[in-house]
């Protein structure tokens, strides 16, 4: 059972989370974030799942809401310490989120999830809208679920 927190941009576990960020979904992909898309983000909602290895808390997985419209927020950098990956830890991540964006009033969560993380997608009732893009230098698709 992870501890949830919402991060404040530009704190201590702002930047742990960046850190978990790039090493999960931007340095196998050969990038790092620049200082104008870090800059973006200013006005997102950070999520961040902790538990407590050894009486250490760590950051277990992360995600970032960014809202769209009234009704849509988007679910983005989702990321899961490797080590925890395949034990329920994006789940609960993905659970805590749509029940934040469900409680300030979003009535839809979209995003563009990894190719290869389509079936994690499914299994909790999100949706493939369109065709498969090219984001990153790597395919991915549109996926929605209506919280409402």
């Amino acid at each position: 059972m992870l501890n949830f927190r919402i991060l404040e941009y530009g704190s201590c576990d702002y930047h742990t989370m960046l850190d978990l960020r790039n090493e999960v979904l931007r340095k196998p992909l050969g990038l790092t974030f620049s200082d104008e898309q870090l800059q973006k983000e200013i006005n997102d909602i950070f999520i961040a799942g902790f538990t407590t290895v050894n009486d250490k808390e760590m950051m277990a997985g992360c995600c970032i809401l960014t809202p769209i419209t009234e009704d849509t927020v988007q679910l983005r950098q989702m990321a899961v310490l490797p080590a925890l990956q395949g034990r329920g830890t994006g789940r609960e991540i993905i659970m805590f989120a749509e029940t934040y964006a469900r409680n300030n009033n979003f009535a839809i969560l979209t995003m563009h999830a990894r190719k290869e993380a389509i079936g994690f997608y499914l299994k909790l009732n999100y949706k493939i809208c369109g065709e498969e893009f090219t984001e990153v230098g790597i395919p991915h698709y549109e996926m929605r679920k209506t919280l409402k």
